[in-house]
C-alpha cells in the first residue's frame, strides 16, 4: 500500500483550510484518511504560529512506515527541521515569457539606437 502525507481541503469557497493527513495514495484528496496529523491555514500571516500545526511525532512515525510527503508537506517539514533541506532547481522560472522577451528586445533596441546615432 502506497502511503502519502498530504493536504485535505476543507473550508468554504474562497476560504480554504487544510488538514494534514496520512492516507493511502489511491484515496481521493478529501476522501478517507488514516490519521489527521495537523492543520494548515493559508489565510493567516506567514509568521503566525497557527498557520501550520503538526504532530511531529506522528509525522515521523508515518515517515518511518514509508509514507511519502507531498511537495508542500515536505516544505513544511523542512521548515520544522524534520527533513533535510532539498535543493530545488527550476531553470524556467527566471526565463521571461514571450511577451516580456519581446518588450525587452524593443527596449534594448530603442536604447541602442541613440548610442549609434552619436
Amino acid at each position: 500500500m502506497s502511503m502519502k502525507i498530504r493536504l485535505a481541503r476543507g473550508g468554504s469557497k474562497k476560504r480554504p483550510h487544510y488538514s494534514i493527513v496520512a492516507t493511502d495514495s489511491r484515496m481521493p484528496r478529501d476522501g478517507r484518511f488514516l490519521e489527521k496529523l495537523g492543520t494548515y491555514n493559508p489565510l493567516l500571516a506567514k509568521d503566525s504560529e497557527d498557520r501550520v500545526k503538526m504532530n511531529i511525532e506522528r509525522v515521523q512515525y508515518w515517515l518511518g512506515q514509508g509514507a511519502q510527503p507531498t511537495d508542500r508537506i515536505a516544505r513544511f517539514l523542512e521548515s520544522a527541521g524534520v527533513l533535510a533541506k532539498k535543493t530545488r532547481n527550476n531553470p524556467k522560472a527566471a526565463v521571461p515569457g514571450k511577451r516580456m522577451a519581446e518588450l525587452a528586445a524593443k527596449k534594448a533596441a530603442r536604447n541602442a539606437a541613440p548610442a549609434d546615432a552619436e
